[in-house]
């Protein structure tokens, strides 16, 4: 390991970090402007006048809570695309927008090394733009979330892209529990894509811990990956946890198989003066 790397995603024509500070950011999501809360925009923004279509006032616990303040031209949903993936946005109850910016990087980057006809299997895939980027790119996936609403919206996504028809298998499980079916049959993935949540439930109740089950959740990735795979992705949002934690797991998963392992800071970069704003910390591997 030679060091931490910073994974910067670009404003794109959908999207952008207008501005940052104060803690909280602003926003462009296609033709609508949003502030929502950021502790990490410490600094202070760099105009003291936001312009917005609407602002999440979060509540007074640091793990949710709060509440849409929306102005009324903004409806319930809305196209935005990045690349040749369209998918619906729109003002969900926990601040986010039915999609992650940050992970555009990492999109561009998974799509890169896709070859046609490769397996790639996307765990906790929530609304599926990782999936269809993937999908895009030639490969049969494998899309996996343990809520029925999220692989719903995921479906509805792939046929605004024109990909209804797409090698996707559209699947609501627990995450342990299909994994290790999946080992069981001896299934193998060129590319792994792993987005755990800090804290969830699976469809029958089932509870998932991040610091607790991540170690059993890479195990069971290493044995899935097939002799010419070509890339793993583990991305966590849990702040308490460091990028240095994730290098020995990646490094176990992949041991053998060359390659390079990355990990660090996934950021945005603001419009407003290039400041880069850090949303998670990441892990990958490459062959």
């Amino acid at each position: 390991m030679t060091g931490l790397e910073t994974l910067v995603t670009e404003p794109w024509a959908d999207f952008g970090l207008i501005d940052s500070g104060g803690g909280r950011k602003l926003e462009r999501h296609g033709r609508f402007r949003f502030i929502r809360p950021e502790p990490q925009a410490m600094w202070a923004p760099a105009s003291p006048e936001w312009r917005a279509d609407g602002e999440f006032i979060g509540g007074s616990d640091e793990d949710g809570g709060g509440r849409w303040q929306l102005q009324p031209q903004v409806p319930q949903r809305w196209e935005m695309a990045r690349g040749p993936v369209r998918f619906w946005a729109s003002n969900t109850p926990f601040r986010h927008l039915g999609y992650f910016p940050d992970m555009g990087a990492q999109w561009d980057w998974l799509a890169g090394r896709i070859r046609p006809g490769d397996r790639v299997l996307n765990m906790f895939g929530y609304t599926g733009v990782g999936s269809l980027v993937a999908a895009a790119a030639g490969a049969a996936v494998t899309h996996v979330d343990a809520s029925k609403k999220s692989v719903a919206a995921a479906r509805e996504n792939a046929g605004l892209s024109g990909l209804a028809e797409a090698p996707v298998r559209w699947i609501v499980d627990d995450a342990r529990k299909f994994l290790a079916r999946e080992v069981r049959r001896g299934s193998r993935y060129h590319g792994l894509i792993f987005d755990p949540p800090k804290y969830g439930r699976g469809p029958d109740g089932e509870v998932w811990q991040l610091e607790r089950d991540l170690p059993e959740l890479v195990d069971l990735a290493r044995q899935l990956l097939a002799d010419e795979a070509r890339f793993l992705i583990l991305t966590v949002y849990a702040i308490r946890m460091s990028a240095l934690a994730l290098h020995p797991l990646i490094s176990a998963a992949t041991a053998g198989r060359g390659g390079r392992i990355e990990v660090g800071d996934m950021a945005i970069r603001e419009e407003a003066r290039g400041l880069l704003l850090p949303t998670a910390i990441f892990a990958r591997w490459g062959a």
